[in-house]
């Protein structure tokens, strides 16, 4: 089992900054995608950014040019640098791990591992 950790929401003014972290932990685990989400009051959660275990990135069009995402591999760490906020930008955003897991002795699966959510509010 993959357990998933964000921090670092809060309160910031619009054209603020904020940097988001986000931790798997477990035994065993082979990471081959990491990405962040979120969902805004009424809507439906959506994606913001997502890196896979070789560094490719994709980004939503809403935040290119504001928001940049980063790991740390060897500490199964994802982070989401989140620059000139916008009030639009209110959300819980949420860390999703996608896990290659092996199922018996010769196949493998993956998995998606969701973190509980941290609430970001820009204010104007």
């Amino acid at each position: 089992q993959v357990q998933v950790a964000e921090s670092g929401g809060g309160l910031v003014q619009a054209g603020g900054s904020l940097r988001l972290s986000c931790v798997a932990s477990g035994e065993d685990i082979y990471i081959s995608e990491m990405g962040w989400y979120r969902q805004a009051p009424g809507k439906e959660r959506e994606l913001v950014a997502t890196i896979t275990s070789t560094g490719t990135t994709n980004q939503a069009d809403s935040v290119k040019g504001r928001f940049t995402i980063s790991s740390d591999n060897a500490k199964n760490t994802l982070y989401l640098q989140m620059n000139r906020l916008k009030p639009e930008d209110t959300a819980v955003y949420y860390c999703k791990v996608r896990c290659l897991e092996p199922v018996g002795e010769s196949d493998t699966r993956y998995a998606n591992y969701w973190g509980k959510g941290s609430l970001v509010t820009v204010s104007l």
